[in-house]
């Protein structure tokens, strides 16, 4: 730095750093350590935001806490999130002074991994700078259309987001219900008998011309109109197609389209058609309906994201249940009916058949039928029971500390599109 005194002053976002001309030059942080190279005030306002030459002090218009945090880094070589800040925004504050995700102690990489997976964004310069770029070379009416349609993709994926969103939410939970209502009281003895009574009565009729035909007919519409239009206004049309809820949404309204045409293709009823098995199967995966309320009910957000996250501990839960279920099961076969051929227990013939007796006893289950006869099976059924209890204890520690964690986290962005609404709204 060929200007200034021989002490730089650096503020940021109001908190003040005095460093010597020579340490920043090898300053660990390269957006600082770009000031020495600097020749001109122009130049340092290309790294800064305002410089003072009289007492050779340069601002930067960024978040204090995680600078200070970032200075710690610089003293003692480890650097850790600032506590109650949103790791995408410790992140971005990282890439603007020079770091990256490796300079963060592991358990905070793992906490950034998640966090950018879920929500699908990563923080880079050159993304910035496509970005202001992109910004800077549309057109005004490019710019219309963008914001038309930026605005439209979050009334139909985000229903806190303005008042159409949540009106949009409430009449697509209602159809929701309404469909799973209609698909449950279809299994009613009940309703299928007057079901028939009115086919037998209509014989040439179609069944979409029945009142329950037509309910599930213009449910079948919206829902498809609805994932049309997301279709059509997503930024990535293949990250929609690959996001399981959106394949959740196709399943469950294929099945209806593929009746319609049968119907129309045979010439049969399509409640002859809801006979055979394969339809059947077809109609009843219009339940995974209900998996669309996770768009609109922060709970089922919540344990979705969990499960996600918590994969790790959930497969370790798995192994201990199949490792328990292999010896316990073994066990109770040879006390109960391999000792003693004649005699033996039937409930255990085979192992397949202990593991079912396992399964049940160390989740506390228990079955009336399959119970141990002797007195080594017993004590084996006592140990059984205090072993499913310790293995699945384990992880259920992880499993709710990260439920409560994503929890708030989800809570947070409701509350914050919450806000934006109402400001919206009182404008």
């Amino acid at each position: 730095m060929k200007f200034g005194k021989s002490v730089c002053i650096l503020n940021v976002g109001g908190t003040k750093y005095a460093f010597p001309k020579d340490v920043i030059k090898d300053f660990p942080l390269r957006r600082v350590s770009r000031l020495h190279s600097c020749a001109s005030e122009r130049e340092v306002l290309e790294v800064c935001d305002d410089y003072d030459r009289e007492r050779n002090e340069f601002f930067f218009d960024r978040h204090s806490e995680a600078f200070g945090f970032i200075m710690l880094y610089v003293k003692y070589g480890k650097l850790r999130f600032v506590p109650h800040m949103c790791e995408l925004s410790f992140y971005n504050e990282m890439i603007y002074w020079g770091l990256e995700s490796s300079h963060l102690e592991f358990c905070c990489q793992r906490r950034l991994d998640d966090r950018m997976s879920d929500t699908y964004t990563h923080f880079t310069e050159e993304h910035h700078r496509a970005a202001d770029d992109s910004r800077t070379d549309a057109s005004s009416n490019g710019k219309r259309d963008s914001k038309w349609l930026e605005r439209m993709r979050r009334t139909f994926e985000e229903p806190t987001s303005s008042l159409a969103a949540q009106i949009l939410a409430s009449v697509s939970v209602i159809f929701v219900i309404v469909s799973m209502v209609i698909l449950c009281a279809s299994t009613l003895p009940d309703w299928k008998t007057a079901e028939s009574n009115m086919v037998e009565e209509h014989r040439y009729t179609d069944s979409l011309e029945h009142p329950s035909g037509i309910i599930e007919a213009v449910c079948i519409g919206w829902f498809t109109a609805e994932c049309i239009v997301r279709f059509i206004v997503s930024r990535d049309k293949c990250e929609f197609v690959r996001r399981p809820l959106n394949i959740i949404d196709l399943l469950a309204i294929t099945p209806y389209y593929i009746s319609v045409t049968m119907t129309v293709l045979t010439g049969e009823n399509s409640q002859l058609q809801r006979a055979g098995v394969t339809l059947r199967v077809l109609r009843m995966m219009r339940i995974f309906w209900v998996i669309k309320l996770a768009r609109h009910f922060l709970g089922l957000q919540t344990l979705g994201l969990t499960l996600k996250r918590c994969y790790r501990e959930m497969v370790m839960l798995l192994v201990f249940i199949c490792v328990a279920m292999a010896i316990f099961g073994a066990l109770a076969q040879l006390l109960e009916h391999g000792l003693d051929l004649e005699s033996g227990n039937e409930e255990y013939a085979s192992i397949p058949a202990a593991c079912w007796w396992v399964i049940i006893s160390m989740t506390t289950v228990g079955c009336r039928r399959h119970v141990p006869h002797h007195c080594a099976g017993r004590v084996l059924g006592g140990l059984c029971v205090v072993s499913g209890i310790v293995l699945l204890a384990l992880p259920i520690t992880f499993i709710y500390h990260s439920f409560v964690q994503c929890y708030h986290e989800l809570k947070f962005r409701s509350a914050r599109c919450t806000r934006s609404l109402s400001a919206e709204f009182l404008n």
